[in-house]
């Protein structure tokens, strides 16, 4: 996907979120109908305020729709005296929620890439991994989405990314599993083609 129709399709998508988005009253009106699903009164004291604390917290959790991921990565560095190899972040936390049952994932990304001509403030890797978080997700998609915005703005010669996290849709609920996460991973360029390249990011992310 070239970098232009990456960004349209974005910005499209952001348009999309915002025009489909109910008002703040429609919101915490359904919060109150889920209250009463579960059983309990929206009137009674302690959770009179909780309609507009939910809705609140949503707009923290899903605050992804409403961000450009390819604008964090617009201003780069070219001033690198010709450094060229991997440029890491690790242990990047975020807490995402699961499209499925909307409860949380909880984990940690590392996100890597090979600079071509130009570098990015690392800052910028970290608040993608938040915007793509910050939505209704699924693992797997979620790897993909913040190697392939990556790899399309930047245009490296190479990026990978390995997600590790617990999934509370089957450590709260279903299974009741605790003690599992699940690792993804999505290696694009040199981290796909050249195996020294992927071993050294391996070893690196697992030191």
């Amino acid at each position: 996907m070239s970098k232009v129709k990456l960004i349209d399709d974005l910005n499209e998508a952001q348009k999309a979120a915002e025009a489909r988005r109910p008002s703040r009253e429609d919101a915490e009106e359904a919060v109150r109908t889920l209250i009463k699903y579960a059983g309990d009164d929206p009137a009674r004291e302690g959770l009179l305020g909780t309609p507009d604390r939910v809705v609140r917290s949503y707009e923290e959790f899903f605050s992804g729709y409403f961000d450009n991921p390819a604008d964090i990565l617009k201003r780069t560095f070219e001033e690198v005296e010709g450094y060229d190899e991997m440029v890491l972040l690790k242990n990047i936390d975020f807490v995402s929620h699961c499209e499925h049952h909307m409860v949380p994932i909880i984990g940690k990304a590392h996100v890597a890439y090979l600079p071509k001509s130009r570098v990015v403030g690392i800052s910028k890797l970290a608040r993608v991994v938040d915007v793509f978080s910050h939505r209704l997700q699924i693992q797997e998609k979620m790897t993909a989405q913040i190697a392939n915005t990556i790899n399309d703005v930047l245009e490296p010669r190479g990026v990978a990314v390995v997600i590790e996290a617990v999934h509370e849709c089957m450590t709260t609920r279903g299974v009741n599993k605790t003690d599992v996460s699940m690792m993804t991973s999505t290696l694009l360029g040199e981290f796909r083609d050249n195996p020294s390249t992927r071993a050294e990011f391996m070893s690196l992310i697992s030191g």
